[in-house]
């Protein structure tokens, strides 16, 4: 129902709006009517500012919980923890990230099959990121040189198509050219 909220930069920029509207509507109107109707010192009891302070703070902390609460669904982690116990079976794929080329195992894959990318970079800091064929990004990792075990990624392709891969971590002279390109085809094809 919500999910542009959590999958477009407009979504997030319209929580974010959300939250500022309330501030933007107060925080004028207390201004003029300190500068310009009532100047002098506030008569307000100090007990009723201290319950106004502690409702509008409950209100703001109960809206970030339940914003962020909400938002676990989207993260990576989750989604590929929850295919993982799900999905019957899984295609693995390594890669290996050196500059400034990958070495994938398997560049074809089929539509709704989960796939489990093991990445890890030899050399220095690289970047994994898939971007379905219209161009937006589907998953982003940082790989760290260094690290013993590869990090890894579950995602299932729904739509057949020719994904590009590129590096998103500065990784020397010829970043730019640290591309790749996977396919995914119809199941059965």
């Amino acid at each position: 129902m919500l999910d542009f909220i959590y999958q477009t930069g407009w979504g997030a920029f319209t929580l974010m709006l959300l939250f500022q509207i309330p501030f933007l509507l107060i925080f004028p109107y207390i201004v003029y009517r300190k500068s310009f109707v009532n100047a002098a010192p506030s008569h307000t009891d100090p007990r009723k500012l201290s319950r106004l302070e502690t409702v509008w703070l409950i209100v703001a902390i109960t809206l970030f919980i339940a914003a962020n609460v909400y938002s676990i669904n989207y993260m990576p982690m989750v989604r590929t923890a929850a295919t993982e116990s799900s999905a019957a079976v899984i295609q693995d794929v390594d890669v290996t990230a050196r500059s400034w080329s990958y070495e994938i195992s398997n560049r074809q894959f089929e539509v709704g099959k989960p796939v489990r990318f093991s990445v890890k970079s030899v050399d220095t800091m690289h970047g994994f990121t898939v971007y379905h064929p219209n161009g937006k990004i589907l998953f982003n990792m940082m790989l760290i040189p260094g690290l013993e075990k590869a990090s890894s990624l579950v995602y299932t392709f729904t739509e057949p198509g020719k994904y590009k891969v590129r590096c998103l971590e500065y990784c020397g002279i010829a970043h730019h050219a640290m591309q790749d390109e996977l396919t995914v085809v119809e199941s059965g094809s």
